[in-house]
């Protein structure tokens, strides 16, 4: 989470950002219920923007011509905020984006998930 070690991170972080920004304006509001209840609202919405899938999902975007289908492989569960903003991103940048956790895959289109939310 926060990782800045890699070439194109202050690219990245900036267009996650403009990405947020046109998701708030279709509905997205970050899901801070279930994350660290010891620290601020705005503090809690920083560290979920972080979340590595947000940003692998952002630099796939960003990095490929558009169209094309943006996929990411990690080890663990996808959280409840990144698969909300995942669904969002699908929509806003209208490109099909594949996410395999740790028990599924999720094909993410149009602001949908073909999980149906069930995971």
């Amino acid at each position: 989470m926060g990782e800045r070690r890699h070439p194109q991170a202050a690219e990245i972080y900036r267009f996650l950002e403009e990405l947020e920004g046109r998701m708030r304006e279709v509905g997205y509001s970050p899901e801070t219920a279930t994350v660290m209840h010891e620290v601020e609202e705005e503090e809690r919405e920083i560290a979920l923007r972080h979340h590595s899938e947000k940003l692998a999902v952002a630099f796939g975007i960003m990095s490929t011509a558009g169209g094309t289908a943006v996929r990411v492989v990690k080890n663990l569960r996808i959280c409840g905020d990144c698969h909300a903003a995942v669904k969002l991103m699908s929509a806003v940048a209208r490109r099909e984006i594949i996410v395999r956790d740790k028990h599924r895959f999720h094909h993410f289109q149009g602001g949908s998930c073909s999980c149906g939310d069930f995971w």
